[in-house]
């Protein structure tokens, strides 16, 4: 398992690099002091994990990873256990207080066995080459909500100006992305542009019916009816099988 630290105390990442040599699946690639630092090494080298400090100057652990285009699996470790509740909110693997005790670093590393495997990237590539498919796992932050999800798990991208709302579960957050944007990074066997505003996912539509204008209507299995545009309408039967 190929990890980086990120921690803004030097000795903190000192004494968990040495605990975690006695891990023969870990492999630790790097280390990083700041948000700015672990973003740049992350987008290179593409660990499976990495142990992530919250509180840190500048941007905070939480801030770093909503900016991150490939998400590994997480670790936090942190003095405050304020955040625990937050840090499980967004799936992460595992939340160790400082100092780190052997027995709770032993146990968040035999949880590594037991989780879902992050789809990944081809390694070494960069994440903004690679098309995110339905089993990538992203970070989205909205204000003060943060949640790791798999794109499986989202049903629609709708257009909000320079902003994307992603409707997933019971949520509708904003992200910072235009439509067109995610519609270059989005795998189109799984994600298709049904018109001007919407990215559906195809694994979520419930039913189709002729619409307006030769177009089609589908409607999504959170009960959403998209309208397939007319140009759309033969790609989408298309693919579709029609």
């Amino acid at each position: 398992m190929r990890t980086i630290i990120i921690d803004d105390e030097r000795l903190a990442r000192n004494e968990l690099n040495k605990m975690l040599s006695h891990f023969e699946s870990i492999q630790v690639l790097d280390e990083a002091s700041n948000s700015n630092e672990a973003i740049e090494k992350i987008h290179s080298l593409q660990p499976d994990l990495i142990f992530l400090d919250i509180q840190m100057p500048g941007k905070s652990g939480f801030d770093m990873l909503s900016e991150l285009e490939y998400v590994p699996k997480v670790i936090f470790t942190t003095a405050y256990d304020e955040y625990a509740l937050k840090a499980f909110e967004v799936n992460a693997l595992d939340y160790l207080l400082k100092p780190i005790e052997p027995q709770r670093l032993e146990a968040a590393i035999k949880k590594l066995s037991t989780s879902i495997p992050v789809d990944s990237k081809v390694p070494g590539e960069l994440p903004g080459s690679d098309l995110l498919t339905e089993n990538s796992q992203v970070f989205v932050k909205d204000g003060d909500r943060c949640w790791f999800i798999k794109l499986n798990e989202v049903r629609l991208f709708e257009s909000v100006g320079n902003y994307a709302k992603v409707f997933f579960n019971g949520h509708k957050p904003l992200i910072l992305k235009s439509l067109n944007a995610l519609e270059e990074r989005l795998d189109p066997k799984a994600f298709f542009r049904a018109n001007r505003k919407h990215i559906i996912n195809l694994q979520m539509v419930e039913k189709i019916e002729p619409y307006f204008n030769n177009g089609l209507l589908v409607e999504l299995k959170g009960g959403e009816k998209i309208e397939i545009s007319r140009r759309q309408t033969v790609k989408f039967k298309e693919r579709m099988s029609f």
